[in-house]
Formats: C-alpha cells, sequence, structure tokens
C-alpha cells in the first residue's frame, strides 16, 4: 500500500476495516501491518482528513484482513459512508471467499463502484507455491485442498458480482517463476465469467525473500500484454494513502478523548513500565487518571481481569473499564475490540512506555517518549 501524506489530493483512500484473513501468502511478510480500524473510527478519520484540507476522491475498504470475511463489519462500513459521505465512491479489494451470498446486498449499495478480486492462479499446482494457508471455512483445510476450493469460490465470486450488476476488476501479483507464464489462463477464465479489467502488480521481495527475485519492468509489461488480449488493464492506484500504523507510537492515530464520565484509561502490562502483554494474557489492568489533588495522570488503581469465559470481555468492561475511555495493549483478538468497541472503549495496539503513553492520550507533549530506544 502506497502512503501519500503530504498530497493535499488523494484518488482512492485505503479504510483498513476488515480484521480477519482468510489467507496467508508465503512472501511479503516483511510489510508493515496497519492495524484494522472499527467502521465508527475509519469514517471518523476520514473526516478528519477532509476537515484537514484533503481532497479525497474515493475510498477503498481493504485489509489488514480480507474485506469479506466479517460482512457485518464491512456492511457497517458502506452504510455508514453513505450517510456521511454520499458522493464518496467505494471500492472492495477481497479474496473473493464468502462474495457469492453477499453480491446482491453489495450491489444494493450504489456507492460500491467495484470490487477488486485478488486472483493469483486459476490452477490449484500454482496456488500452493504462492498461498502458505488458506482458510475458506471456520475450519483448517489442508493447502491443497484449500487452494483447489479458493480457485472455485472466485471463479463463483466474479460470475455472481457481475450477475448483481458490480464493476469487476482482477488483481494479480506476478511472482517471477510461479506465475508470471499464468496471466493469460488468468485472464481468459476470469473475462469469460464476467470481470471487465485486471490490474497488475509487480512482486517485489522483501528481507529474507531474496530466492524469489522481483518481477522486473520487461516481465510486467509481458504480463501486461497478456492481460489485454481479454481485459481492459487497469492501473494501481497511484495516489493511495493508509493510516499510520500504531505499532511502536500513537503518532498518527485517531486517539479517543476522556469524558466525565470515563476519565480514566487502562494499560495492560507485565512489569508495571512496558505496554507488553497481549490483552488475552493479562490478568491485572493498570487504571491511570487525573488525580484528585492536581488532576495529573497517574496509576490510581490495580484491577483484577475477569477469568476466561464466554462473557469474559462484557464482564471486563463491567468490572474493569466501566469508567475508562481507552485500553492500552501490546495485541488483542478481534472478539475483545468488537465487545469493547460497543461500550465505547477503544483498543489501542502499542508496544511502548506507559508514562510516555499516558502523557500522549491526555494531551502532553513528550511524544519523544513514545518510541523504545
Amino acid at each position: 500500500m502506497k502512503a501519500c501524506a503530504k498530497s493535499m489530493r488523494i484518488d482512492s483512500l485505503i479504510l483498513p476495516v476488515a480484521p480477519q484473513a482468510v489467507c496467508g501468502k508465503r512472501f511479503g511478510h516483511g510489510q508493515a501491518i496497519v492495524p484494522a480500524m472499527p467502521p465508527a473510527e475509519a469514517v471518523a478519520w476520514l473526516g478528519e482528513l477532509i476537515k484537514g484540507g484533503k481532497e479525497i476522491r474515493g475510498v477503498n475498504l481493504c485489509g489488514p484482513g480480507d474485506a469479506l470475511a466479517v460482512p457485518e463489519l464491512l456492511l457497517a462500513a458502506l452504510d455508514l459512508l453513505k450517510i456521511n459521505f454520499p458522493h464518496l465512491l467505494v471500492k472492495i479489494t477481497a479474496a473473493g471467499l464468502g462474495a457469492v451470498p453477499l453480491a446482491v446486498a453489495l450491489a444494493e449499495r450504489q456507492q460500491v463502484a467495484q470490487i477488486s478480486l485478488q486472483v493469483e492462479a486459476v490452477a490449484g499446482e500454482i496456488s500452493k507455491k504462492i498461498y502458505l494457508w488458506i482458510r475458506p471455512s471456520k475450519k483448517t483445510v489442508p493447502l491443497a485442498q484449500a487452494a483447489e476450493m479458493l480457485i472455485i469460490e472466485q471463479e463463483k465470486a466474479v460470475a455472481a458480482l457481475a450477475q448483481a450488476g458490480l464493476k469487476v476488476n482482477i488483481q494479480t501479483t506476478v511472482y517471477p517463476g510461479l506465475n508470471d507464464q499464468h496471466v493469460s489462463a488468468i485472464a481468459e477464465k476470469m473475462a469469460r465469467l464476467g470481470a471487465s479489467s485486471m490490474t497488475m502488480l509487480p512482486f517485489e521481495p522483501v528481507a529474507g525473500e531474496e530466492e524469489l527475485p522481483a518481477c522486473d519492468a520487461t516481465m510486467l509489461k509481458k504480463a501486461q500484454q497478456d492481460a489485454a488480449a481479454y481485459l481492459d488493464l487497469a492501473e494501481y492506484g497511484s495516489s493511495c494513502f493508509t493510516p499510520p500504523s500504531s505499532s511502536g507510537s500513537l503518532a498518527g492515530m485517531l486517539l479517543p478523548q476522556p469524558t466525565k464520565e470515563r476519565p480514566n484509561v487502562a494499560v495492560v502490562s507485565s512489569n508495571g513500565m512496558e505496554v507488553d502483554l497481549h490483552l488475552g494474557q493479562a490478568d491485572k489492568i493498570l487504571i491511570y487518571g487525573p488525580r484528585n489533588e492536581d488532576s495529573l495522570p497517574s496509576l490510581l488503581t490495580v484491577r483484577d481481569v475477569p477469568e476466561a469465559g464466554t462473557s469474559r470481555w462484557e464482564a471486563l468492561f463491567r468490572e474493569c473499564l466501566f469508567d475508562c475511555f481507552a485500553l492500552v495493549a501490546a495485541k488483542a483478538g478481534e472478539n475483545p475490540q468488537k465487545v469493547l468497541a460497543a461500550h465505547d472503549v477503544k483498543i489501542l495496539l502499542v508496544e511502548d512506555n506507559i508514562e510516555g503513553l499516558v502523557d500522549v492520550l491526555y494531551g502532553g507533549g513528550k511524544k519523544n517518549k513514545c518510541g523504545k530506544k
């Protein structure tokens, strides 16, 4: 994903509202991961950018997981965009799993201008060389079987989406020696099923992946020529923008604010000095807030985390976070994020010094403390 933070014009703003992945590739693990944003937060962040002077032409619901994996979040994001920014055209990028039952609902939301399906192969033996794992259902499926299932589901997805009246773009990354000679087969099949365009992305290795070379300009041009025999070519948006990762810093994040009813912030830590724990590993929650005598943010109390159970996160809110506007942890699962967001408690995923983080959350100027040295 390309960031263009300094440009005042953004052709395609990437809103990462998808927390759940459905597949993982063997290559590209060195890329920074942008945390998923709840739909309401993502739309609020979009509004902040517009207020700040950004000219935004459209948005792309894309990543860090798969946009179709949690349909209720996707549809919630689309509905919020329609209410708040009805003039913006919306694109969706996903692998295609789960698209068939959503096709009509997506077509009914007229803001959806295009759906890009990430199709890397139409042959199982090639697909399993590109993917490390694929999860077409809640159960783990052997890769060879899952690769075939992905291909079948993608074929069904293109046909269903096109039949519903949606414009379908095929997005293919060219992997040298894996699928660079396979582009014609992909384009031919996708065109036959109803796709209207195709975008070719060159693979670029990251550190430690030098065994697979980069896709050079000559190989990319050949792949584009192969695709153009069947589908219109579409360029990858040149002005894509993603919110900065919260890993190691709160800088650039849309931060929640304390209120009279919720003046405190909860922190997860193993040593009382750094945020270094997964929320699910914590047995204590540190509660920080303004002191009565001088209103300086300080450690107020320590609360016990409820034991694991079916309603653990609801209990966590009732017993520990009832007076908190945010919770800071190194990591947290999708379920607690959803449950606590419903109670207006934002989870901030950061690994850093507690004092500096708390200071920033309460409007202090010690942002240089946010970052390990």
